[in-house]
Order: structure tokens, then C-alpha cells, then sequence
């Protein structure tokens, strides 16, 4: 399996996986997760631009051709109130569930936060959904610790 930079040309690929990730998040909360229609649609852009964007980790894993997996994360602005002035931060990473228990997810976090390193950024954060404890353990073996809890409460229109 390589685990490789993405290109321009590896969206298409990763558009499903997109669309995979989405739907898993709105079935865990839809009231956080209420996407539009084709939200992997609306990352196409998005991602094209992370693929040629020096400050930006877009990871695939590649098994001959075919894509199993990919991150998507950004190096973000802190607000300047604090001594962080910026951050990276992982939006997405999803591995393919017939590729899942392989360690690919592992090795695609462990090269995030190598990539980060080596641009300079020092803090890297994610956000985890409530029901996702698998990537609880995954972000925990890879070093990254309980930081806030976001809480949600919907109100009449």
C-alpha cells in the first residue's frame, strides 16, 4: 500500500469516499451533520485546491491504482487571544472498510502529523463525532489527547 501526496487528478477517486464519510457522519447526528445534497460535490474544489496548496496535508493510500483511503487537513488561523497562532487541523480521513484493520489509518495519521512537522506547524487538532470510538482509539494511539467536548442543543424555528 503507498501512501502518497493526492493530486488534481485523485479527486475523482476520492469524491466517494467523500460522500461515504458524510453519510456515516449524518447517520450518527443529523443535526450536526445535515449536509446539503452532494456534499462530495461541493469538496471538489476544495480538495483540487489542497492538492496543489504547500500548507495543506491531502494524503491517498494507493493499492495499485485504486484509492482506499485519503486525509483532508488544513493549517488553520487561531483567533489572537492565544500563543498558538495557528494550527493544523484534520477535516476528514476515511479508509475503505474492506481495507480497515491493516493500520492504514495509522500510517495516514503518522504521515499528517509528519507533514505538519515538517512545514512548521506545532499543534494539530480534530474533531471526533460522539459515537466514533474507533477513531477515538486510532487518534489516541497516535498521540492526540482529549482536548474540548462540543455540545449541541437544537432550537425551535
Amino acid at each position: 500500500m503507498l501512501i502518497r501526496s493526492a493530486t488534481p487528478a485523485d479527486v475523482p477517486a476520492v469524491l466517494p469516499m467523500v460522500a461515504k464519510i458524510c453519510a456515516l457522519h449524518e447517520s450518527w447526528d443529523a443535526a450536526k451533520y445535515g449536509f446539503l445534497t452532494h456534499p462530495e460535490k461541493r469538496y471538489e474544489n476544495w480538495l483540487t485546491r489542497l492538492a496543489n496548496q504547500e500548507r495543506s496535508v491531502f494524503l491517498v493510500a494507493d493499492n495499485q491504482g485504486q484509492l482506499v483511503a485519503f486525509v483532508a487537513a488544513t493549517v488553520e488561523q487561531e483567533i489572537p487571544i492565544y500563543r498558538t497562532k495557528e494550527f493544523g487541523f484534520i477535516h476528514d480521513i476515511w479508509v475503505e472498510p474492506e481495507y480497515r484493520q491493516q493500520g492504514i489509518a495509522k500510517q495516514i495519521v503518522e504521515m499528517t502529523i509528519t507533514r505538519f512537522e515538517d512545514i512548521g506547524v506545532q499543534q494539530i487538532r480534530l474533531d471526533t463525532a460522539a459515537a466514533n470510538e474507533a477513531a477515538r482509539k486510532l487518534f489516541t494511539a497516535c498521540g492526540f489527547r482529549l482536548s474540548t467536548m462540543e455540545m449541541l442543543i437544537e432550537l425551535p424555528n
